[in-house]
């Protein structure tokens, strides 16, 4: 996998992430760097191990989907792309409560977040994609993403949250056509 593709793919990733540290930067009314800090922590831990954890799931059953891997990394990546976009317009409005999210509720936020890594790394078992680069990559980009859209969220509001899921969504469909036209070609 070229350093741009992984670039692409972890960007893509990590908007989810992006978004809610925006919303979270936006909700709390004093900032602290350790808040902004232990955010970006969490989704960028979750964002590294769950391709890992897929990446396993899929090499144990490569052999029975090799015919048809490409069809289906197809399927996955558009399916997550489209939720991504479909997400994106259906946002609940943000709430500014007097104090930031407790340790649970930012370890589940970022467990759901990360389950489209999860499929990615599946998806990258099929492809015969070794992991630890992709999911370092992963990982380091939605935790620098994480960091800055808490800031941003405290700065500007929540002024583009919904356009990050689309770009984000566009993204990993973008990837999902061009390994089906690679595989189809």
């Amino acid at each position: 996998m070229k350093i741009i593709e992984m670039l692409a793919l972890a960007l893509a990733l990590s908007m989810d992430a992006l978004a809610i540290a925006i919303a979270s930067g936006y909700a709390i009314k004093r900032l602290h760097l350790h808040y902004a800090m232990r955010i970006a922590a969490c989704f960028g831990a979750a964002q590294m191990l769950m391709p890992i954890l897929g990446w396993l799931g899929g090499r144990k059953i490569q052999s029975l989907v090799a015919a048809f891997d490409h069809w289906l990394i197809f399927g996955v990546l558009t399916f997550i792309g489209g939720k991504m976009i479909y997400e994106s317009f259906t946002l609940e409005k943000v709430e500014r409560p007097d104090t930031p999210m407790g340790l649970h509720t930012l370890v589940m936020l970022s467990l759901a977040t990360s389950l489209d890594a999860f499929s990615v790394g599946f998806s990258l078992s099929l492809l015969d994609v070794a992991i630890i680069t992709p999911a370092l990559v992963i990982g380091a980009a939605t935790f620098v993403l994480s960091l800055a859209g808490v800031f941003i969220g405290d700065r500007a509001g929540r002024c583009c949250g919904n356009k990050i899921e689309i770009a984000g969504g566009l993204i990993l469909i973008g990837i999902g056509i061009r390994i089906l036209w690679q595989h189809l070609r």
